[in-house]
């Protein structure tokens, strides 16, 4: 399979354009920045760079003597009664909740500085999201607001309460309705406020929606089955998978537990046993969940109806109307293929469905049925409780808004001015709403609608609750004092209601106490201990789906018709800004794209073929209008995959009122959803049009090039099973190789990594751990634009295609190449290797970087003098380069460069200085810690005691992390895998991390076609 491979990361590498080329000849596009670094150092006059060390000499013996000088007075304040739990140095760790994930938070000195896994939350919550490890930094966020705001003024929180109270005796007096408005809410106690707030406002009414929705499985469960519900998924239990359109590996419901699960039958533990999984992707746009497929087929939004008709006729034998995709064929191929596998793998196998159309899901129902899914891959007795959202209810709280019957609307968790369909309608409804309150705690696109904005609580300042899955509960406890004058909602809703108990964690103590605690046979105490709890399942039942289909099928092959015109656009959610809730967190607008590679932007992306045909380049920007009139205009990114017909916008960008970092970033996609048959729809059609400029986006993933070397190894399932060292590249015979480097014992620790290409799926998890536990700075859009990002982590995403029969003629296999429509993709991640023969040790003029005697490359910051000849000379391009400092330079205003959100910042990690390199060191400071930890013990170092940030942060477990020398540890099985290569391994730079080949449970799509 890998003989017939090609590889690049990006069309510009694909087509060698010239500018690629000439990027690419010249590694440093631009010179260093001394001049700019001395007059920063009080040297004022222009130095010739000959002259660099004899200056930089000059300026350290200025510093030197600058130091002997008086300094100001910063008189320190010592604990006059020091807390019990707090020792300086020493972190303390406490369990919470991130939207149902259970954490630990880890806290130095009173600070929240980074976010793990809870090790107690189970088998499948082993990691985080990329949320999660960002969210962090929202605790630290400037565009808070410090107090409660009344009529537009920072007021008291006695003031509101006098004036709610009032104001809500009144609309109660008046028989009106009151409206409480949220998105899906989870949490067991904070449902009951709401009960008991209902109790004391009895035209009190909650409504739950959802920016992106669920609504349709949930009516199509209860249609189906009599169980409005979202089930749960077990894709750890499916041999077989077939989805159509979910990005169940990154957006979907629960994208890191899901991704854990699906783990479990691909990674390299499965392998050994001779076990893997096959994945079916149908979809428009590439997704990431599209990128780990073993075979991705591309189908327009208008196709999908008739391709889920396609799997059911070839399931079930039926004949229903419309199972066909005459301009598909490859597809019709695959789903009929799917069809016959799908029927071998009966009660083990699931198909799932992006789609919030109520009658699509009702087919996927029959099909699961036909196929023996509910009961063994599907439960519906326990199922997902993240989304409860009402499309309906929500739309028909706007009819109720305009009517003039609401007296009171109350928002919780919830930002309808920028996230629905219409946001017009909403807010035309809105202003004719006497009272209007916000629990927001920032003034937000609808909280600076509102009279009221009832300052809320960062999470980490918070108790709470959360019940994700039915039977499972986890805990929400403060890490930190609330650092504003806010107030947890709940506790707003306990004051307004004049509940017995106002305070919110005697509330929520006594609730887990009463109505959770006793089934479960646990303390309170036990409760904040472990932090996540879960109750005995119900066995989940098997149901059979009985109804008929005959007026499902025509509707489903209508909504198909109405897109099938003009261009067909679907509205997804990308995995770094979701529904555009943390687009204020500099972390999440810097991570790259799992796909695009992008960051700080959305984009139109297109078809290669369907561009050239419409005469658009990449990074024109063009109008794209829709059939309600909503239009926008944006940049276009060619996307190799992308549906041809069809275009893909991300969702959570164009937000007017969140912040420095997240204000006027993309454009809002949320306007060309719209509302049909009782759910939002999520695919529209539009127009599309050039407006004559351009707009370059910033991508990361062509800023480096291993000019076309070997880096990526795959093989096929049944050439790995037939050969476990196949792709590896490794040969039987082998040679000798001849050193110019002494070798030197490692007779403590050999500290090294193996990399599961099968289990990385490109979240980008990881990086974000990274930069949040290394202290990272972010850089910016145009920074990353002009290569210049700091992240020590990437992951290279790579096309790839089959080059199929070389005997076929050039031309032939041109066209073929151009369509680009069935590449396949390969995430990697890529990180400084710790060579044991380090090319960059051998050239650093000052002994910045050097060798550990445990096997690491060290970087000594204050050594460097900036060179760059260590960056020229490695030749995995995973150093970084200070052009400024970022975390004082007002150059970098995205809020990261203050004193207050410094205050997340890792104390175990100095914050690099202008002008030096840096790298990925290993997590140095967790190895320390880890030996300091297991020295306090008068114990040996024990395999697991030390993880790094990306291995734990990690949902797939795609990342070990131990010491070689250790022949029972975990890397070292892992190193002894037969799948092992090493990158550029030919040029015996004796890297320590090692990399599993990809394999793909797949035959080619050529011979699907």
């Amino acid at each position: 399979m890998e003989s017939n491979k090609k590889y690049w990361k990006g069309l510009e590498e694909f087509n060698k354009t010239s500018d690629f080329v000439e990027s690419n000849k010249n590694e440093f596009a631009e010179p260093l920045p001394i001049e700019d670094v001395l007059n920063e150092a009080g040297l004022s006059t222009v130095t010739p760079r000959r002259d660099f060390l004899k200056a930089l000499g000059f300026g350290l013996g200025a510093v030197s003597l600058a130091a002997c000088q008086p300094a100001p007075i910063h008189k320190s304040v010592p604990y006059l009664i020091k807390p019990e739990e707090v020792i300086p140095g020493v972190p303390n760790y406490y369990v919470s909740s991130f939207k149902g994930q259970s954490i630990l938070v880890k806290t130095r000195e009173g600070r929240p500085i980074k976010i793990e896994p809870n090790p107690n939350a189970g088998e499948f919550n082993n990691g985080t999201d990329a949320i999660a490890q960002a969210s962090v930094l929202d605790l630290y966020d400037v565009s808070k607001l410090k107090t409660p705001v009344l009529k537009n003024d920072e007021t008291t929180w006695s003031k509101v309460d006098a004036f709610v109270s009032s104001e809500l005796a009144k609309a109660k007096a008046s028989g009106k309705k009151i409206r409480i408005v949220s998105s899906s809410v989870y949490s067991p106690s904070t449902l009951a406020v709401v009960a008991d707030f209902i109790a004391a406002y009895p035209t009190t009414k909650h409504v739950q929606y959802d920016a992106v929705s669920y609504t349709g499985i949930i009516k199509a469960n209860e249609n189906s089955f009599g169980k409005a519900v979202i089930p749960k998924y077990n894709f750890n239990r499916a041999d077989l998978i077939v989805s159509f359109g979910a990005d169940f590996l990154g957006t979907w419901i629960s994208g890191e537990e899901f991704t854990s699960q699906y783990m479990t039958n691909r990674n390299h533990k499965s392998l050994a046993k001779g076990k893997m999984s096959r994945h079916f992707q149908f979809e428009a746009g590439m997704s990431m969940t599209g990128t780990n497929a073993d075979t991705r087929v591309p189908i327009k939004l208008s196709e999908q109806g008739a391709a889920l008709i396609t799997l059911y006729n070839a399931i079930t034998g039926a004949n229903l109307a419309g199972g066909a995709l005459p301009n598909n064929v490859i597809a019709e191929k695959a789903l009929k293929l799917a069809g016959k596998e799908l029927l071998q793998q009966k009660g083990k196998a699931l198909v799932v469905c992006g789609s919030n159309d109520v009658s699509t899901q009702i087919l996927v129902n029959a099909i699961n049925s036909a196929i023996g899914s509910y009961g063994t891959t599907i439960d519906l007795d326990n199922p997902i409780k993240r989304y409860a959202g009402n499309d309906a209810e929500f739309a028909e709280l706007q009819n109720e808004m305009n009517r003039g019957e609401v007296a009171a609307v109350l928002f919780l968790d919830a930002n309808p001015a920028y996230d629905v369909a219409n946001a017009k309608a909403f807010t035309d409804g809105l202003s004719k709403v006497p009272l209007k309150i916000s629990f927001s705690d920032r003034k937000d696109e609808t909280s600076t609608l509102c009279d009221v904005i009832a300052t809320g609580q960062n999470y980490l300042e918070s108790w709470g609750d959360a019940s994700a899955y039915e039977g499972s509960y986890s805990i929400v406890q403060p890490t930190i004092n609330p650092i504003f004058d806010s107030r947890q909602a709940e506790q707003s809703l306990l004051i307004w209601s004049n509940a017995p108990v106002k305070e919110y964690f005697q509330y929520v103590r006594n609730n887990w106490e009463k109505n959770i605690l006793p089934s479960i046979g646990k303390t309170w105490n036990e409760l904040l201990q472990t932090g996540v709890f879960s109750a005995p399942a119900k066995p989940a039942g098997t149901y059979t789906f009985s109804l008929s289909l005959a007026a499902v099928a025509p509707s489903v092959l209508s909504a198909g018709k109405a897109l099938a015109k003009d261009v067909e656009l679907q509205v997804y959610e990308s995995a770094a800004m979701r529904d555009g809730k943390h687009a204020n967190n500099a972390f999440l607008q810097e991570l790259p794209d799992p796909v695009s590679k992008v960051t700080w932007d959305n984009y139109v992306a297109l078809a290669p073929k369907f561009a050239e045909e419409k005469g658009i380049a990449e990074f024109d920007l063009v109008e794209v209008k829709g059939s309600n009139g909503y239009s926008i205009i944006l940049p276009v990114l060619i996307q190799p995959g992308q549906a041809r017909g069809t275009a893909s916008i991300a969702l959570g960008y164009g937000r007017t009122k969140v912040g420095k970092a997240g204000d006027n970033v993309g454009k809002n996609a949320f306007p060309f959803l719209s509302f049909s048959n009782g759910t939002l729809q999520y695919a529209t059609t539009v127009t599309i049009s050039k407006t004559g400029g351009t707009y370059e986006l910033a991508q990361t993933q062509t800023h480096h090039s291993f000019e076309g070397r070997d880096i990526i190894r795959e093989a096929s399932f049944t050439a790995f099973k037939k050969n476990p060292a196949a792709g590896t590249g490794k040969k039987e015979e082998g040679h000798k190789s001849y050193d110019l480097w002494d070798k030197y014992e490692k007779p403590g620790n050999d500290w090294v990594m193996a990399i599961d290409l099968n289990a990385c799926t490109g979240c980008g998890s990881c990086i974000v751990a990274c930069n949040v536990e290394n202290n990272i700075p972010v850089v910016g859009r145009d920074e990353v634009r002009r290569r210049r990002e700091m992240h020590w982590l990437r992951i290279d995403r790579y096309y790839s295609y089959e080059e199929g029969d070389k005997s076929i003629s050039e031309e032939k296999e041109i066209a073929h190449m151009e369509n680009l429509d069935n590449v396949t993709v390969v995430h990697q991640p890529m990180l400084c290797q710790h060579c044991d023969h380090a090319p960059c040790e051998t050239v650093c003029p000052v002994l910045a970087t050097t060798h550990s005697s445990d096997g690491l490359n060290m970087m000594a910051y204050n050594r460097c003098v900036g060179t760059r000849y260590c960056a020229n000379n490695c030749p995995y391009k995973v150093r970084r380069f200070n052009w400024f400092n970022y975390w004082n330079d007002s150059r970098f205003d995205n809020y990261l460069n203050n004193e207050f959100t410094q205050l997340v910042l890792n104390p175990d990690v100095t914050a690099r200085s202008r002008g030096v390199m840096e790298k990925c060191s290993m997590c140095i400071q967790r190895i320390q810690a880890g030996k300091l930890q297991a020295k306090i013990e008068k114990r040996p170092l024990k395999d697991g005691d030390i993880k790094m940030a990306c291995q734990q942060a990690c949902s797939a477990n795609a990342i070990i992390f131990g010491d070689a020398n250790d022949p029972e540890s975990e890397v070292s099985k892992a190193l002894r895998s037969e799948r092992i290569y090493y990158v550029l391994e030919e040029v015996n730079t004796k890297p320590g991390i090692g990399y599993m080949t990809k394999i793909r449970n797949t035959d080619s799509l050529t011979t699907i076609a």
